[in-house]
């Protein structure tokens, strides 16, 4: 069969809450879309008296995508930790053994 691939001695493997934490924040924003579609959907009705399902998915799809702006926004703003600063050492000067 296949052999396994070692992992490199420097590798670093993110712990599972650093790699679930791009699942919460798409649930954060799903969650207060959801909420916004259903403060439109209670609120609105349509000339005929039913619920206004298009415009509530309309503001549920917005907030969704507008929240997910904000946030990935307010990620890139905070300040990278000391393994962040550590890792980008290497991609600022090039190996000089692959370097052609």
């Amino acid at each position: 069969m296949t052999e396994p691939v070692n992992p490199e001695p420097n590798q670093v493997n993110p712990s599972r809450r650093d790699r679930m934490r791009p699942a919460e924040l798409l649930g954060f924003a799903a969650v207060l879309g959801i909420f916004a579609g259903l403060v439109v959907l209670f609120v609105l009705r349509d000339t005929s008296g039913m619920p206004a399902f298009g415009t509530a998915g309309i503001v549920a799809g917005g907030v969704f995508i507008v929240v997910l702006l904000i946030v990935a926004l307010l990620g890139l703003g905070g300040k990278p930790s000391a393994a962040d600063l550590e890792a980008r050492k290497d991609l600022q000067s090039p190996d000089k053994d692959d370097w052609h």
